[in-house]
């Protein structure tokens, strides 16, 4: 189901951050008083409550969107894809949440927004219907009769909030639900009244200048993020849901990933922690390889922290095609195998994301990992594997000591979690347990995952 869009929009510094961030109930978009800071539109389902009161209220589900500052004059140049994102933003948006400070007072800036809004929509005679102007940082009654002043914009009277405290919220969503309920009813479209399923989560990571924004809008068939030259140009984790091939999917768009001690600033510090972030809450993992330049220390400290996750991970390998003409696709992955250690098991896909060869390869070796990850096997079928491979080899013993195996079982999915009871289990050394998940690979389905290997004595439940 296509969910009703409300779009965030005003110029820099005004809180449009810190509003969406308090109306989907945790913290999403970068919040800082740089101004220029959010560049893309980052999205996330809010849920509003009903208009109505009693037992046929029933909340209904949005898509709302933060978008970057009009007006803002780029360091990185970047001021001409920041205002395209946001026009793409209010093209497609059914309601308009038109931020203004209300403790600076207006601005030229704000008329400059105002004018322009009413130019877009002027023709279509909604004007009124579709913006709500939102005085923010409106921290109580003190500040609430300088927040009228916006009223001469022309689009009524303003809903006085504040997004760091939480204040007047409540009017604020009621608000929201009663103007998206009379805009529906007149358009025809129905609100979502259940939490639209984001299907596989697919977190696609990689450092500065990887191509994983290019990636994310081929997947997405749609310029949804800004793509340029320039080092670090996304910051926020970006979800961006699709389908193919009749498959939901929702892929993260991360900020590049670089050196601990390289970073400079709040900015960079919060970018480079919700890129971590979305790598644990991913179902999936797309580890992009730049293949122009040499796998690098901060390629190897990423894939450890997706290792440290259990996470079902491809390999991407992208920008091939200018890569080709010098190794070919076997040698460079014996390349990987020296240089990515602990990815032995993982399958690697050859991409040129600017092209869109080899996306659809891509995809379906997610969705597969995906289903791989998700298995389930009987606990018989589990120890009778368990079986075989102790027949095959068996941890030393040590001064009289045999190491026994009373019984295994799965415990969880995502990842394939195996419980065995043992009697000592020091003797299950590093190693053993090598040889272990190598062979639960080779006999079990999950020969392209990672595979969490929990060992307990007997008496001790997981």
């Amino acid at each position: 189901m296509t969910l009703p869009k409300i779009v965030i929009t005003g110029r820099p510094n005004v809180g449009k951050s810190s509003l969406f961030n308090m109306l989907i109930g945790r913290r999403m978009s970068i919040v800082d008083p740089t101004p220029g800071i959010t560049r893309d539109r980052v999205s996330a389902v809010a849920e509003l409550p009903s208009s109505l009161h009693g037992q046929m209220a029933r909340s209904c589900f949005v898509e709302l969107i933060d978008t970057g500052g009009h007006g803002i004059e780029d360091v990185e140049h970047l001021t001409d894809q920041v205002e395209q994102q946001i026009a793409y933003g209010l093209d497609e948006a059914t309601l308009i949440l038109f931020v203004v400070d209300a403790q600076s007072g207006l601005t030229t800036l704000d008329e400059q927004v105002a004018r322009m809004l009413r130019t877009i929509h002027a023709s279509q005679g909604t004007l009124t219907a579709r913006i709500i102007v939102v005085a923010n940082k409106v921290d109580g009654m003190s500040h609430e009769l300088g927040a009228l002043e916006v009223m001469r914009l022309g689009f009524g009277q303003p809903v006085m909030v504040s997004a760091t405290s939480g204040y007047r919220k409540a009017e604020l969503l009621e608000m929201l639900r009663t103007r998206l309920d009379r805009l529906t009813s007149t358009s025809g479209e129905v609100a979502a009244t259940h939490r639209p399923d984001p299907g596989v989560l697919m977190a696609i990571v990689g450092k500065r200048n990887a191509g994983k924004s290019t990636l994310v809008n081929t997947l997405a068939g749609e310029p949804r993020v800004i793509v340029a030259e320039t080092q670090g140009t996304t910051r926020d984790a970006i979800d961006v849901r699709f389908q193919i091939d009749g498959e939901t999917i929702t892929a993260i768009d991360t900020a590049g990933v670089r050196k601990r001690k390289s970073l400079s600033g709040d900015i960079e510090y919060y970018s480079h922690h919700r890129s971590l972030r979305s790598i644990r809450r991913a179902h999936v993992v797309l580890f992009l390889i730049d293949a122009t330049v040499p796998v690098s220390q901060v390629d190897k400290q990423l894939g450890n922290e997706v290792l440290h996750h259990y996470k079902p991970t491809v390999i991407v390998v992208n920008k091939w095609d200018l890569a080709e003409e010098h190794h070919t696709q076997e040698e460079y992955a014996h390349y990987l195998d020296r240089a990515l250690l602990g990815f032995s098991y993982a399958p690697i896909a050859f991409i040129s994301a600017s092209s869109g060869q080899g996306m659809r390869e891509v995809v379906a070796m997610a969705m597969n990992l995906h289903q791989q990850a998700n298995h389930r096997v009987t606990t018989g079928e589990l120890n009778r594997v368990m079986k075989q491979i102790l027949a095959e080899r068996t941890p030393h013993a040590k001064l009289g000591n045999h190491p026994k195996i009373y019984y295994a079982s799965q415990i969880d999915t995502h990842p394939p979690t195996v419980g065995l009871w043992v009697n000592r289990p020091q003797m299950f050394d590093n190693n053993y347990q090598r040889f272990l998940l190598n062979r639960l690979r080779d006999r079990m389905p999950w020969s392209e995952v990672p595979i969490k290997l929990l060992i307990r004595p007997r008496r001790e439940s997981l």
